[in-house]
C-alpha cells in the first residue's frame, strides 16, 4: 500500500476514501514518526471510516441486505460461501494498518499527561478496531501485535482474553479523560477530533457503549474485571466520522464512493442489489415500513430484489447510483443531499448510531446487565433509526419528512407484532428477538457487519433452515455449499498473507462452515 503525505485540508481535517491515506505516518512502522498526535488522529479516524466501509460491504453480503444483480456473472464464492483465504482479505490488512496509526499515538503519548485526551481516544479506537477483528476472525495477534521489526511473527491471543482486555482498556481510557479534566495543561482534542468535535463526554459515552457491546457479545463466556459503567451513560447521538468529506477525488464519503458515484460522476459498484429477505421488513410481507423503505430504496415499494445466488436474464440490473440511492436525480455530478444510507458524498460515516446504542441498552436491561426501561429503550431505538435515515448529510431532517410521526405510524401499523409492539413479547427470549430484529432493520446498509455479528450471536432475525425455503424466508444463498443447519457460513478465513508470513502462529484447520467465533451459537 502506497502511503503518502499529500496535503492538509481544512486545517488538520484529513480526507481519504480509498486505500491511499492522506497524512499516513506509517511509511515505516519500525521507525519513530515526527508527526504529532493532533496530526495523526484525524487521518486515523478517517481511515477507520474507510475500514468500516469495507466491513459494511462484507456484512451486507452475508446477512441478507444484498444479493447479486443482473448483468454480472462469476460471483463464485460470494454465493457459494466456500471461501478462500483471498476472500474479504482487506478486512485484515486495512484494520491492522489503521491500528498502527492508533498505536503510533499511544507510543507518543505514553506517560505524558499533556496528551491524556489523545491517549484515551487512541485507546478507545484501538479497542473498537480489535473488536472488529475478533468478531471477524476470532483469535488474532493482540499482545504481540503492532511491534514492527521487534516481532515479525506475532503470536495469536485467545479471543476471550482479548475481549477481557478490551473492556479494561476502555475503563482506562475513561479514567484518563477524567484525570485530564483535573490536570492543568492538557492539550484539547480540538479540530483533530473529526468524530465528536472535541466533546470528551461523547468519547466517554462512546467507550461505555462499546464496552456494553463487548459484554453483550461475550454472552457470559468471558469473566470481565469490571462490568459496571460510568455515570456518563451511553450514546444518544450518532457517532459519525467526518473530516470534511466532499465531492472530490479521494475526499468523498467512502460508502457513497463505493455504492453511488465516484468523484467524476461515474457509476460505482452496480453488481449488487437489495436482497428479497430484507425487503420483507418494509413491504408488508413481515412488517409494514413504508417510511424507512422510501428513505432508503429507489422506487420503493417497487424496488427490484433478488435472492443471493439466483442468476439469469430475469434478474434486474442496478441503475446508476444503485438501488440504495432513493432520488430520481441520477447524475453523479449533482446527485446527493438526500435521505437514507448513502445521503451524499459529504455525509459523515457512522461508527455506532444512537439506534444501535439504544438497542444495546434494551438488551442489557432484559439480561440484567444494567437497569432501565427496556420497552422505552426499544422504542427509542426505533425512533433513532428513523431520525438517522431521514437526515440529510448536514444532519438536518429532510423537508417533508417526519421521523417522530412516521415512527409512531410504524409502531401503530405493526401493533399486532411483538417484533414492534414490545408489550406483546411474552418472554425474555421474544424480547431479545424483537430487539435484535429491530437492530437488523436499523443496521441495514448502515453498519451491516454488526447485523452479521448479531445474527451469528443470536440467530435473529429468524430464518427458515429448510433447504426448500424461499427468498422471503431465508437470506442463505440458493447455491450455498455450507453444511451448517442454516446453510450460512460461520466466518471468513485468515488472509493469505498470514499463511505466508506468520505460518507458525496462524490457526490451522479453519473452516468457513464449522469454525465459529467464540460467542457464536
Amino acid at each position: 500500500m502506497k502511503k503518502t503525505l499529500v496535503y492538509l485540508f481544512m486545517g488538520v481535517m484529513v480526507l481519504g476514501t480509498s486505500c491511499k491515506k492522506y497524512l499516513d505516518i506509517n511509511e515505516n512502522p519500525n521507525s519513530a514518526t515526527s508527526a504529532t498526535p493532533p496530526l495523526i488522529l484525524p487521518q486515523a479516524l478517517t481511515t477507520t471510516a474507510i475500514s468500516l466501509n469495507g466491513f459494511n460491504s462484507y456484512g451486507a453480503q452475508l446477512v441478507g441486505y444484498m444479493a447479486n444483480a443482473g448483468g454480472y456473472g462469476g460471483f463464485g464464492t460470494a454465493i457459494t460461501y466456500n471461501f478462500s483465504a483471498n476472500d474479504f482479505s482487506g478486512r485484515w490488512t486495512t484494520t491492522y494498518d489503521n491500528l498502527e496509526d492508533y498505536q503510533a499515538i499511544l507510543n507518543q503519548t505514553a506517560g505524558d499527561a499533556k496528551w491524556s485526551y489523545f491517549d484515551a481516544v487512541a485507546r478507545i479506537m484501538k479497542a473498537h478496531s480489535f473488536q472488529l477483528l475478533v468478531d471477524t476472525y476470532n483469535d488474532v495477534p493482540y499482545f504481540d501485535a503492532l511491534k514492527g521489526a521487534n516481532n515479525l511473527g506475532p503470536a495469536y491471543t485467545d479471543a476471550k482474553v482479548i475481549y477481557k482486555d478490551l473492556a479494561n482498556q476502555l475503563d482506562t481510557a475513561i479514567n484518563e479523560i477524567n484525570t485530564g479534566l483535573n490536570t492543568p495543561g492538557v492539550t484539547p482534542l480540538g479540530s483533530s477530533d473529526v468524530m465528536f468535535g472535541g466533546s470528551l463526554t461523547k468519547w466517554k459515552q462512546f467507550a461505555n457503549t462499546l464496552k456494553l457491546r463487548i459484554i453483550l457479545h461475550a454472552n457470559g463466556k468471558v469473566t470481565f474485571t469490571n462490568t459496571s459503567f460510568t455515570d456518563d451513560g451511553f450514546l444518544d447521538d450518532d457517532a459519525l466520522i467526518n473530516p470534511g468529506f466532499k465531492r472530490d477525488n479521494g475526499r468523498q464519503n467512502p460508502k457513497w464512493n463505493t455504492w453511488a458515484f465516484d468523484a467524476t460522476g461515474s457509476d460505482a459498484n452496480k453488481a449488487w442489489m437489495p436482497n428479497t429477505f430484507v425487503m420483507t421488513f418494509y413491504n408488508k410481507n413481515k412488517l409494514d415500513d413504508a417510511g424507512r423503505g422510501s428513505a432508503i430504496y429507489y422506487k420503493f415499494p417497487n424496488t427490484p430484489t433478488n435472492r443471493l445466488g439466483n442468476e439469469g436474464n430475469n434478474i434486474s440490473s442496478s441503475p446508476s447510483g444503485s438501488f440504495w440511492y432513493p432520488e430520481n436525480d441520477r447524475d453523479g455530478k449533482s446527485a446527493g443531499n438526500t435521505t437514507g444510507v448513502l445521503k451524499g458524498p459529504e455525509a459523515g460515516y457512522p461508527v455506532i448510531t444512537a439506534a444501535e446504542s439504544y438497542f444495546l441498552q434494551a438488551e442489557a436491561v432484559v439480561r440484567g446487565i444494567i437497569t432501565g426501561d427496556a420497552k422505552q429503550l426499544f422504542e427509542d431505538g426505533i425512533r433513532a433509526s428513523f431520525h438517522y435515515l431521514y437526515e440529510l448529510p448536514n444532519g438536518q431532517i429532510a423537508d417533508g419528512w417526519d421521523p417522530e410521526g412516521d415512527a409512531a405510524a410504524y409502531m401503530a401499523a405493526n401493533d399486532g407484532s411483538y417484533l414492534v409492539n414490545f408489550s406483546l413479547a411474552a418472554s425474555d427470549e421474544q424480547k431479545i428477538e424483537a430487539i435484535i430484529t429491530q437492530k437488523y432493520i436499523a443496521l441495514n446498509m448502515v453498519n451491516s457487519e454488526e447485523a452479521w455479528n448479531e445474527y451469528r450471536r443470536t440467530h435473529y432475525p429468524t430464518i427458515s433452515n429448510s433447504v426448500s425455503a424461499t427468498g422471503t424466508q431465508t437470506f442463505a444463498s440458493s447455491v450455498s455449499e455450507s453444511t451448517a443447519p442454516d446453510r450460512l457460513p460461520t466466518r471468513i478465513l485468515y488472509p493469505t498473507s498470514e499463511g505466508s508470513y506468520n505460518t507458525k502462529n496462524v490457526p490451522k484447520g479453519i473452516s468457513p462452515f464449522t469454525s465459529k467465533i467464540f460467542w457464536a451459537l
